[in-house]
């Protein structure tokens, strides 16, 4: 098993990845430590990792109040002894969902989706670190894993605020990677999903748990249709962006840390925006005969 003997708190795993990500790590070994805003939902996620024969407790915890992230590092450690692998993955979509124009954020929404986003992902890997380097084994060795996007790395319209807060995390992980963690033997990581989001990300915190993505929840999948490059007989999965976080939770990325790892971008973050059309290398080939080289 890749997280035999390992202890892991999970934020905002009551829901999307995860909850996926609670299932899977407890599933390779791992005793999990479920937390969420909501206490329902961090219960049902317990309930389905007991029915899959994991060992794991749920914690309520709003990644916006510093000590409730730190009670639930401390639950971990009551509980387990230790904390081997923080994955700050708690977060909430920009208000409207961008349909905010720019200049009508207000500095409340903005505030919010920073709290949640950024400033909770701050205090989940502050009070890991604290916990991490007090292990009975020591500290080398653990992970820190934290949800970006790819809304940090390329420009995503109308979510300003939360591509903001992404790309802090993405800076806050090279810092504490190259600066302040590292020298304990601790690494820190992000993942940055294109595809394979949670379809409960858009929808209200009380709304039942789908546990699939945006992409299994548009009907038929059909390859030819779909704007992704690579084009594969199935969808993205949230488990094609929990697989990546297994493996920066085991100790086969132990050289890995100060990394922002596009996990599902399918070769979109590769394309280009001119427009060339499918049969661009005609067109490029029948100009270049009539010495046109401008388009």
């Amino acid at each position: 098993m890749r997280l035999a003997h390992k202890v892991v708190v999970i934020t905002g795993a009551g829901s999307g990845l995860g909850r996926a990500a609670s299932r899977l790590f407890a599933q390779e070994g791992a005793r999990v430590v479920v937390t969420d805003v909501s206490e329902d939902r961090a219960k049902q996620t317990l309930d389905l990792v007991h029915g899959d024969g994991g060992e794991a407790i749920a914690v309520k915890a709003d990644v916006t109040v510093e000590a409730e992230v730190e009670a639930a590092v401390a639950a971990a450690v009551d509980t387990y002894g230790k904390l081997d692998v923080m994955f700050a993955n708690a977060g909430i979509p920009a208000k409207g969902f961008g349909l905010t124009a720019f200049e009508d954020i207000s500095e409340a929404e903005w505030d919010e989706t920073n709290d949640v986003v950024l400033k909770g992902v701050f205090f989940a890997v502050k009070h890991a670190v604290r916990a991490m380097k007090n292990n009975p084994d020591g500290p080398a060795g653990s992970s820190i894993i934290c949800t970006s996007s790819a809304a940090s790395l390329v420009g995503y319209p109308g979510f300003p605020q939360y591509g903001a807060a992404k790309g802090g995390i993405n800076a806050m992980v090279r810092i504490c990677a190259a600066w302040e963690i590292g020298r304990y033997g601790i690494r820190i990581n992000a993942i940055c999903p294109t595809h394979g989001g949670s379809a409960n990300f858009i929808l209200p915190g009380d709304a039942p748990v789908l546990e699939k993505s945006h992409e299994e929840m548009g009907g038929e999948w059909i390859p030819e249709h779909s704007p992704i490059p690579l084009k594969l007989p199935r969808p993205p999965r949230i488990l094609d962006n929990a697989y990546p976080a297994l493996f920066l939770a085991s100790d086969e990325s132990m050289y890995m840390s100060g990394v922002c790892l596009p996990t599902t971008d399918g070769g979109t973050l590769a394309t280009v925006a001119i427009p060339f059309g499918d049969d661009w290398r005609e067109n490029l080939n029948e100009n270049a005969r009539k010495g046109d080289f401008n388009g």
